[in-house]
């Protein structure tokens, strides 16, 4: 798909479109110049489909984008709901795959926010840190509008209770299982998220029998414990998707998980049978957080409305 200039894009949205961003006037002199110039919105805003255009995106990089064979962002994105009005917390999102996408993406209507660990909590947060505010500092067209929130991963607080409207992570639950964080994060998600809002999960799948002795390690999980994380924080399981399955991944590796690509643990061994297997089988889970009182709103149980003043 061709992506609009810039420039051009910005002209079709100021005439066609309506939205929110404007372009500053120019000034008369130097002393005319407003104090804060609003940068305009990527040209994603410009073509009818904005998650089609985020996606084909020429400011993502080729690496990225050869994976989307395995990830399957746009219809990944979909199954769980996302809207481009919606306040958006991306957690842990790595060297920002995702960021990508989303932040062009919810640029004028949403809010897309990212969740990285502190520097204080490891020397691997502080350079994941490092690397991934660069990444958004270096692209300002594409991610000046991103949000960034650091959090102790052992008491994790990602926002205002009941600020969000969708939360995902993407293969980061078995690090959590890992580090024995996993029930404080997925608690934090849930205060976070508003009643009736979303939470996307996609991780590693292993077999359903696979027992955790034999899955330490390997950066699988089976679906059931994490469905067990979410449900025991407050969360409704609604729907599984298969988008992200690969049949072709037996899932019993030498260095687990990474022994797939991208990671490659082995290097040249067997090389040629990894890439034929692909990226690892994952699951896809959309839960809800419960709407408060939903009770109340059914049957005898609802509360009266007050009557009309005479």
């Amino acid at each position: 798909m061709k992506i609009l200039p810039l420039a051009a894009s910005l002209a079709l949205i100021l005439t066609a479109c309506g939205q929110k961003t404007e372009a500053p006037a120019a000034p008369e002199s130097a002393s005319d110049q407003p104090a804060e110039v609003v940068a305009p919105a990527p040209a994603v805003e410009a073509v009818a489909n904005p998650l089609d255009a985020a996606i084909a995106g020429d400011w993502r990089s080729a690496d990225n984008k050869a994976r989307d064979q395995y990830r399957h962002p746009k219809q990944t994105l979909e199954f769980f709901g996302l809207q481009a009005t919606d306040t958006v917390i991306e957690i842990t999102p790595g060297g920002g795959w995702y960021t990508e996408i989303l932040s062009p993406y919810l640029w004028s209507k949403g809010s897309y926010i990212a969740a990285i660990a502190n520097s204080e909590s490891s020397e691997y947060n502080k350079k994941n840190n490092e690397r991934f505010r660069a990444k958004l500092a270096a692209d300002p067209a594409h991610y000046e509008s991103a949000k960034i929130v650091e959090f102790d991963p052992k008491t994790p607080n990602f926002g205002a209770d009941g600020s969000a409207d969708v939360v995902l992570t993407f293969r980061n639950v078995h690090n959590w299982v890992g580090a024995g964080t996993a029930e404080a994060m997925f608690k934090a998600f849930n205060a976070v998220l508003k009643p009736g809002g979303t939470l996307g999960v996609a991780d590693h799948r292993a077999a359903d029998d696979a027992t955790p002795e034999s899955l330490k390690d390997s950066g699988y999980l089976t679906t059931a414990s994490v469905v067990k994380l979410a449900t025991d924080a407050g969360f409704t399981l609604v729907e599984s998707s298969e988008i992200n399955a690969n049949p072709k991944d037996t899932r019993n590796h030498p260095e687990g998980v990474w022994t797939l690509p991208p990671s490659l643990a082995l290097k040249d061994v067997d090389r040629d049978k990894y890439l034929a297997i692909g990226e690892s089988d994952r699951m896809t889970l959309k839960f809800k957080k419960p709407k408060a009182d939903a009770i109340f709103e059914q049957g005898t149980d609802a509360k009266p409305e007050a009557p009309a003043q005479q």
